[in-house]
């Protein structure tokens, strides 16, 4: 992977390299494609982007819910990074906090600790890191 040129890393951060260049990678694609594109336009770049990167990718990650040992509900994450990290691609001009809410409850059922949120739908783009503690 490649080297984010920070003036401070925070290495108390969980997953801090991939951290830094999964930010990295979503500004790389926000710079060439700025905001107005359709999410899958984003969700394909970036994955392309993070692929170049080494990492590894799995787009439109299939993810089971359960309720008491029951299967409730079959969800998607738009991207699974190296098996740890869940990022959820948004393209939309205002923010909701169902967003957040929904990263939140992939996180918790796919038992991982780490997502990022990120809106390409603006003028300058939001990323949001997400950590979910049982």
């Amino acid at each position: 992977m490649g080297k984010l040129n920070n003036k401070i890393r925070r290495k108390d951060l969980l997953f801090p390299e991939e951290s830094y260049e999964i930010k990295a990678a979503c500004i790389a694609v926000h710079e060439v494609l700025g905001c107005g594109f359709l999410e899958k336009v984003y969700e394909k770049s970036l994955a392309y982007e993070l692929r170049e990167r080494g990492f590894k990718v799995q787009q439109q990650f299939a993810l089971q819910v359960f309720y008491k040992r029951v299967l409730v509900g079959d969800y998607v994450v738009d991207l699974l990074v190296n098996e740890k990290i869940i990022i959820e691609i948004k393209a939309t001009e205002r923010d909701h906090p169902v967003y957040k809410a929904q990263l939140i409850n992939y996180l918790k059922a796919a038992g991982l600790p780490l997502g990022f949120l990120v809106n390409f739908g603006k003028e300058y783009f939001d990323f949001d890191r997400v950590v979910f503690t049982k």
